[in-house]
């Protein structure tokens, strides 16, 4: 039985609105029929799936997209008769992140995406402290925000085809959606490496570090998610026996990133941005290091600020929970976007998907000027108790919603006297 979630008794859901934009001006934005599902879903039994459906885009997490998933995967965990999950995403992308130009259109008004923010901060953790079995398959590009319905998965499938990067320091932004957890507990400081280079990791990488669990051909896809349909089965025994027929040994290429771990380390354990360029410098010119020689322009086309905020970020990362780690990038997401301290953000929006000139003025615009005082400002709490609540306990394992949140009484207060 196939269903199109996002119709029928969820239907309702939409008339909350998320930045405060009605549903259909949302649906118009993001370049779709009105009638065209973010999310398709079927039901087998036991097994649920749901496809990412926004493939013109890259599938990239609109609010629409946050908000179903956030039901629908409180819905089955709850429900006794679904054992299993599965997610993938259509055409050439898993997911390529959130929606950048929804940040952008909401540059002018203060906090008119906070709704989705806390939203999808709020299911990053339930995604990761899931009861039920769930699996990922990844075929295509899979980023940012997007690879957080990627990577805390009890399975994660990838293929020759998946593209993982969090290049979020790059536009100004800095690595979230619990990367600053994730990154930080990476093998020596390669967190730091991905989360300031932006640098791209194929399947077979991802699978050698943990951060997938299985590597499957692409052209054996189809067939492992039939298989996973038949089972009609969430043991996790079963689930891994079923996928492991279909995986292969992953045997890292000769010019992976990985194999350079010992220059990574070295390098990227300084103690900051700029002493950290001067020695990744310093390795690429030596012979047999030409590898080095782009990712160093990447670096120093990134904006300063972005990378301060993110490398201090993933440093804090290893000392914080899952929760501490995101109730902190709650607070750096609101004040990024907030322009507390620099409008980097948005620059580095337009630049890449706005005017795509790829030619952004940061402010400040070198790393000396980045006042490192004010970079502790991002990680500051939040004013009218505007925060990130988890709570942890089983029996209000699904509370704390935006809805009983302060930021919602704050967002309503703001309308009201518009």
């Amino acid at each position: 039985e196939v269903k199109y979630y996002g119709q029928g008794k969820c239907c309702k859901l939409l008339d909350l609105g998320i930045c405060h934009i009605g549903s259909e001006l949302k649906m118009a934005q993001e370049g779709r029929n009105i009638d065209e599902p973010v999310l398709v879903g079927e039901e087998k039994g036991s097994v649920k799936s749901f496809t990412l459906n926004r493939p013109r885009q890259l599938n990239v997490i609109s609010s629409e997209v946050v908000l179903k998933l956030a039901e629908y995967l409180e819905m089955w965990e709850k429900d006794d008769e679904t054992k299993l999950i599965l997610i993938k995403g259509a055409g050439r992308a898993f997911s390529a992140g959130g929606d950048l130009k929804m940040f952008y259109d909401g540059r002018e008004s203060k906090d008119s995406c906070l709704e989705v923010v806390y939203r999808m901060y709020w299911l990053c953790y339930h995604i990761h402290t899931y009861k039920k079995t769930q699996v990922s398959l990844v075929n295509g590009i899979s980023m940012g925000g997007g690879a957080s319905l990627m990577v805390p998965m009890k399975f994660s499938v990838v293929t020759e085809k998946t593209v993982f990067a969090t290049p979020e320091a790059s536009i100004g932004f800095h690595t979230d959606c619990g990367f600053s957890y994730i990154h930080s507990r990476l093998p020596g400081h390669l967190g730091e490496f991905l989360a300031l280079t932006g640098a791209r990791l194929n399947g077979k990488e991802l699978v050698a570090i943990g951060m997938a669990t299985h590597f499957v051909p692409s052209a054996k896809l189809a067939d492992l998610e039939a298989r996973l349909v038949s089972l009609d089965s969430g043991d996790m025994d079963v689930v891994r026996s079923t996928i492991e027929e279909f995986s292969e040994k992953v045997n890292l290429d000769q010019d992976s990133i990985l194999n350079k771990q010992s220059i990574i380390n070295e390098c990227f354990s300084k103690e900051n941005v700029k002493q950290i360029i001067q020695a990744f410098e310093a390795e690429g010119s030596k012979e047999g290091n030409e590898w080095v020689t782009p990712v160093i322009k990447g670096l120093k086309r990134s904006s300063p600020t972005g990378l301060k905020i993110t490398l201090q970020s993933i440093r804090e990362g290893r000392k914080q929970t899952l929760s501490d780690c995101l109730k902190k990038e709650f607070r750096i997401t609101v004040n990024i976007l907030r322009s507390t301290i620099s409008p980097d953000v948005y620059e580095g929006i337009r630049a890449l998907t706005i005017d795509k000139d790829n030619s952004p003025k940061w402010n400040p615009a070198t790393l000396d000027e980045v006042d490192d005082e004010k970079i502790n400002l991002v990680f500051e709490p939040l004013e009218d108790d505007i925060e990130l609540h988890i709570l942890e306990t089983e029996e209000n394992r699904w509370g704390g919603k935006y809805e009983t949140s302060g930021c919602a009484s704050v967002l309503e207060y703001a309308f009201v006297g518009v």
